[in-house]
């Protein structure tokens, strides 16, 4: 649901933000107050067109964000995840964020990742739906429609099969048409892959031999240098004739053993020179082991550096690296083998292919029958909701025509549309050919009470779905939205006493306009028509009226707030438009809102 709204330099608004609850909330206040700043700004947020002259006057760029929970969508939260723009450390958050600069170019973000205007507006009609006179309204797509049908008849998992199989389908279909395809360009395809294997079974590299190459490659190079070394510690330690290491140490043990009377450190300085000695000559051993198992072998060098050479130079001609050859080497005899035995793979691809298509028409069948027997209960309970809704003249008709695709589609056997007839001896036609907003907002006001516990989308707007209704039918829209808020946030503005007297919150809207100081305008929020107003949750800054800007010391500037409504102040407003607060006005607005 929607829990946050933030709108910076709006039309009239310098800064504005309003916190929202979950049920049904009512924006109420005079025309013209700025009720419409809150859509208008939402729909931004949501991906609708943006130009220059949203931007409020004397402002560089408008910057609107909306802050959903997305706990109980679980569609919008695997969509984020997929698309690698959730919030890790806020799993439950998703911010939505829009700027319009003053070339009237745009930016989207979600999440503070930069993204298309398409995936802002993909993502936006999962969290919101507005119903309104405006284009950002799903019900006036066919595959809403579907969607919608489809939920109320629980075919969540058959449709999701069928789109799971036409995936499938149309992997084999295009393997289908690469193997049915013989042309030039496959046929050098064949040749140049046969030649690659050709050279790679040649070359016949063997698993670790690189690493072994290479590793007697170093010792083989090295092998001068290292003999040199090991005969010159060996030297010094015993084999030089003249000096070396065993013969001074020989000397020193026979010096300290001709002592007569030793003492204790005397004692000690022999045994670790008698130890020395010890040690030297294992160490001489070791050093002549060492040098046996050395190897001179410049030809074996030699192979080992053409061996090595022609595997680097393989690697170079396939770009990639020498270890890379072997499983280089398996990917294009099995290529090579696809390429070779084209027939056999074609001939499994078509009979998967008729394999697909027997489980697609099974479970399309199947989807179809739902939605037929679906589709009369739907339109049954549409048609008694439209009843109370003023338009008893109104029918739906939940329209199913067959596709005439061959191929298999992800939508199924047949497209879903909803058409209506507003007056008798009417036939029915496409929402979308609707003349009348106000209809059109009640009929998908009736539309959503049937299908809201079915359906997705956790936040539903109502801009004005009161229009050219009244008494009885007001109050049965207030209801029928205050039903709808148990399952669903409802955001509604209205100039109906009967729909405001229902709402769970109600927001008042007021707007002022005063003149002040050029150089020092105020930016004190103006008073709502309630002198007891519980909170102002949303303030708007004051714009000067440039019109007036050039006048010495003085500018005009319009000031917008929301306040939230108390009990009493509620009771007040929905007073006010019944016709005014009389004591009999006030009297029938406290009834209506108990």
């Amino acid at each position: 649901m929607l829990t946050q709204l933030t709108i910076s330099n709006f039309a009239i608004v310098d800064r504005l933000v309003i916190e929202l609850k979950p049920g049904m909330t009512v924006i109420t206040g005079e025309t013209g107050a700025g009720k419409s700043i809150i859509f208008g700004a939402l729909g931004l947020a949501l991906g609708d067109r943006a130009d220059k002259g949203v931007i409020r006057s004397g402002a560089s760029k408008a910057d609107i964000s909306a802050e959903f929970d997305i706990r109980d969508n679980p569609e919008a939260t695997v969509w984020l995840n997929e698309n690698d723009l959730g919030l890790e450390d806020q799993p439950e958050t998703c911010i939505l964020r829009r700027v319009v600069a003053e070339d009237g170019r745009s930016k989207a973000y979600i999440n503070g990742f930069p993204v298309t205007l398409v995936n802002l507006k993909t993502l936006g009609e999962m969290l919101i739906d507005i119903h309104s006179q405006h284009e950002h309204q799903s019900l006036l797509k066919r595959e809403t429609h579907a969607r919608l049908l489809d939920e109320f008849a629980g075919n969540q998992s058959p449709v999701a099969g069928l789109r799971r199989l036409v995936r499938e389908w149309q992997d084999n279909n295009h393997l289908i048409k690469e193997l049915s395809s013989e042309s030039e360009a496959m046929i050098a395809r064949r040749e140049l892959t046969g030649y690659q294997v050709t050279e790679l079974d040649e070359l016949a590299l063997a698993d670790g031999e690189i690493e072994a190459l290479e590793q007697e490659f170093r010792q083989l190079n090295n092998a001068d240098d290292t003999v040199t070394t090991v005969q010159s510690a060996l030297n010094l330690c015993c084999e030089d004739e003249e000096h070396n290491l065993s013969h001074g140490l020989g000397h020193a043990i026979g010096l300290m053993q001709q002592l007569a009377h030793p003492n204790k450190t005397q004692q000690a300085a022999l045994e670790l020179l008698q130890n020395a000695a010890i040690q030297l000559d294992e160490a001489g051993v070791e050093l002549r082991r060492a040098l046996d198992q050395l190897e001179i072998n410049p030809e074996r060098l030699d192979t080992i550096n053409d061996r090595l050479g022609a595997i680097h130079q393989m690697a170079r001609k396939h770009k990639t690296e020498p270890a890379q050859l072997l499983q280089l080497h398996q990917e294009l005899k099995a290529q090579l083998d696809r390429l070779q035995n084209s027939d056999v793979e074609l001939e499994k691809c078509r009979q998967q292919d008729s394999r697909l298509r027997q489980q697609y028409h099974e479970l399309a069948n199947t989807l179809s029958r739902s939605r037929k027997k679906a589709s009369t209960h739907l339109a049954k309970l549409i048609n008694g909701q439209l009843k109370d809704l003023g338009m008893p003249d109104a029918s739906l008709v939940v329209e199913l025509t067959a596709s005439q695709k061959e191929s298999p589609s992800a939508t199924g056997a047949e497209t879903v549309e909803f058409l209506v007839s507003t007056n008798p001896g009417q036939p029915p036609k496409p929402l979308i050919k609707i003349a009348s907003g106000g209809e059109l907002s009640r009929i998908s006001l009736a539309i959503q009470v049937i299908t809201a516990k079915t359906s997705r989308t956790p936040t539903l707007v109502f801009d004005e779905v009161d229009v050219g209704i009244g008494g009885n039918v007001a109050r049965s829209v207030g209801k029928l939205l205050r039903q709808l808020g148990g399952s669903a946030q409802i955001l509604c503005v209205t100039h109906q006493a009967q729909v405001a007297s229902q709402g769970h919150n109600h927001y008042y809207v007021s707007k002022t306009v005063s003149k002040t100081a050029s150089k020092t305008a105020s930016k004190t929020v103006s008073k709502t028509a309630s002198k007891t107003a519980s909170k102002t949750v949303l303030k708007a800054g004051s714009a000067v009226d440039s019109a007036s800007a050039g006048k010495a010391g003085s500018a005009r500037s319009a000031e917008t707030a929301i306040t939230e409504l108390n009990h009493e102040d509620k009771i007040r407003e929905v007073a006010r438009m019944l016709g005014g607060e009389s004591d009999e006005s006030l009297a029938h607005a406290e009834k209506m809102v108990s």
